[in-house]
């Protein structure tokens, strides 16, 4: 079966072209009696459709700097309970949002059907925002570092922002008590 090794809107190097360009449409390509596709090509504006070892990724920006915290990012999944055609209120209808937190494209976050269609909107939002959790706090412990290195020559306002981002990042690092068991 196959898995789409790109998403829609990544820039990609195409090798047979020698340029850069960006996906524009992933295409699965199904077979009767099989539940995923057995192939997918990607459309990227260049008059044909390119399988995925004639396109190359950009590196990540934040795939030489570790500080930058892990790649988070959203892949898009088929929506298997309603077709495109019944849900055009969706932002991308057919497909729902999954954001992944492991290298592998394993774990992560993902919304059941009913409540993505009762606000897509609202669920497109939040996964991007969880997708961009890590660098928000790489973000915050940046701002609280920078004014701690000289808090005298910091503005009241940075040092504000500053006091701001270590309480959130000491809430983060604050493990929540264990749930209590209700007495049998």
């Amino acid at each position: 079966m196959a898995k789409a090794a790109f998403h829609k809107h990544q820039k990609v190097w195409v090798e047979a072209v020698g340029a850069w360009a960006v996906v524009e449409r992933i295409q699965p390509i199904w077979a009767k009696g099989f539940d995923e596709p057995v192939r997918i090509t990607y459309d990227v504006g260049l008059g044909r459709e390119f399988q995925a070892h004639e396109l190359a990724a950009e590196a990540p920006s934040n795939a030489e700097d570790p500080s930058q915290g892990p790649s988070w990012r959203i892949l898009r999944a088929r929506n298997k309970w309603q077709a495109p055609e019944d849900c055009p209120h969706h932002p991308m209808p057919g497909t729902f949002p999954v954001v992944v937190t492991d290298a592998q494209d394993w774990g992560g976050w993902r919304v059941p059907g009913a409540e993505y269609d009762r606000d897509p909107l609202r669920i497109e939002e939040q996964a991007r925002v969880i997708a961009a959790a890590p660098r928000l706090l790489a973000l915050a412990r940046e701002v609280a570092a920078s004014v701690a290195d000289m808090p005298e020559d910091a503005p009241p306002e940075m040092q504000r922002l500053a006091s701001q981002a270590e309480a959130l990042i000491r809430s983060l690092a604050d493990q929540p008590p264990p749930p209590k068991m209700a007495a049998e």
